[in-house]
């Protein structure tokens, strides 16, 4: 059974005001709801009496209550009476009927701040009302360790406050960057769906690791640690990209050999090809 713990209801304060003693609300708490509740709470930003949940799925808010402690609420509607601040991790899907459920509390002293892709501002504040500060943010699946990225658009109420305060909230779980809205199909196609095609080349790989005759096992070590040491390298090297693959190729040595199949193989049309695809599934999304 879920225990209910509510917090005073939210003071009403001058626009774009923010407290140091303000809650947080979640709706929905699946893996990124969670991440970030996780992220928050290691990083001191928010404490658990400051951070409320709301998820239809009973089972999944009983589990956020069991790892974290934090407030859970009946209902949608509950949660902007309990929060300032009202992150949206819920299916594109299902945004527009929680939007439905929410509207009527929401007021100008509220932040939304939405990770549903392909969901635009203009369609959120069309049903909370045009002078609602929101916030899109489109994070990645690395947040569930607390080594994502998330890029951040606003509306144009939203004050820099508003937006320091979101990459606080983001910075929990990874690094930040903002971006124009306009650019957050590109910014799903290419970092928010990026862990997928990560994920499916290191399966190829470890395939073929196995294929030679490594077991799964070393197979599955090997890939995965070239990826984790390659990205460190990339991350914390002043070198680009081009120069480190450089730095590695060996002129008619093995680097060299596997990367010729690559150009011969056309890889980066078929990045090219996925990338595009992922984008215009994000921009059809936006649509419906």
């Amino acid at each position: 059974m879920v225990i209910y713990f509510f917090s005073p209801d939210v003071k009403k304060k001058g626009r774009n005001e923010m407290s140091e003693n303000q809650c947080i609300g979640f709706i929905g708490s699946g893996n990124m709801g969670t991440a970030l509740m996780k992220g928050l709470i290691q990083s001191s930003l928010f404490s658990e009496d400051q951070l409320f949940a709301y998820d239809k799925d009973e089972k999944a808010l009983k589990k956020v209550f069991d790892l974290f402690g934090l407030n859970c609420c009946k209902s949608n509607s509950e949660l902007p009476r309990k929060c300032s601040i009202i992150l949206f991790c819920v299916k594109p899907q299902n945004m527009r009927d929680v939007l439905q459920e929410v509207k009527d509390e929401i007021n100008e002293n509220h932040l939304l701040i939405s990770i549903a892709a392909g969901i635009t501002i203009e369609m959120i504040c069309s049903m909370v009302g045009e002078r609602i500060p929101v916030i899109r943010v489109m994070p990645n699946t690395p947040a569930l360790i607390q080594k994502g990225i998330s890029a951040l658009s606003s509306a144009k109420n939203v004050s820099l406050e508003h937006m320091r305060l979101a990459a606080k909230i983001f910075g929990a779980v990874g690094d930040t960057v903002e971006v124009e809205e306009s650019m957050m199909d590109a910014v799903t196609a290419l970092s928010g769906s990026g862990p997928g095609y990560v994920f499916r080349i290191m399966e190829s790989m470890v395939k073929e690791g196995i294929g030679l005759g490594l077991n799964r096992d070393t197979s599955e070590r090997l890939v995965i640690q070239t990826f984790s040491g390659a990205a460190s390298l990339a991350k914390d090297s002043d070198y680009t990209l081009a120069v480190l693959r450089k730095m590695v190729t060996s002129r008619g040595g093995t680097t060299a050999a596997g990367l010729d199949m690559f150009d011969q193989m056309g890889l980066d049309v078929m990045i090219h090809r996925a990338i595009e695809a992922a984008y215009r599934r994000s921009v059809k999304l936006g649509k419906k």
